[in-house]
């Protein structure tokens, strides 16, 4: 049996709170569980020290057991100082999608051709006011 430590949710409509609890991993989420071992709550600021209580020893101990954490939960772990989390690295993420880079292109290109166009544009008036002064009067 496979066990996580994971989020489960209480609170009422619109007012989250979740439990850090220790669940086999295919009981539902507010379902069935092992062992609470904290508590967070999204509502408070995010420097609040109230925002996330939890039991480090009991999750180190669980976690000696097998018990998986979830990402958000690892998050936790990491600050309260029980487990490691690597940092994730997406460069890509950032970068836009397909269509985007298309309309970006198409604008770019429209974009030359009026710089272009404004160019022979300005040369064509240069050349229009530098050739009435070399030809002579009559």
């Amino acid at each position: 049996m496979s066990v996580k430590i994971r989020l489960a949710r209480a609170g009422s409509k619109k007012r989250p709170y979740y439990h850090i609890v220790v669940a086999a991993a295919t009981s539902p989420r507010d379902g069935k569980f092992i062992d609470i071992i904290g508590a967070f709550n999204p509502m408070l600021a995010k420097d609040a020290p109230e925002r996330v209580k939890l039991d480090g020893a009991k999750a180190a101990e669980w976690m000696k057991k097998g018990a998986q954490p979830t990402d958000r939960v690892l998050r936790f772990l990491d600050k309260a100082g029980v487990a490691k989390r690597d940092a994730r690295n997406n460069p890509n993420k950032a970068k836009p999608g397909k269509k985007r880079m298309e309309r970006e292109k198409i604008a770019a290109d429209a974009a030359a051709k009026v710089a272009a166009a404004e160019a022979a544009a300005a040369e064509a008036a240069k050349a229009a006011a530098a050739a009435p002064a070399e030809t002579p009067a009559a």
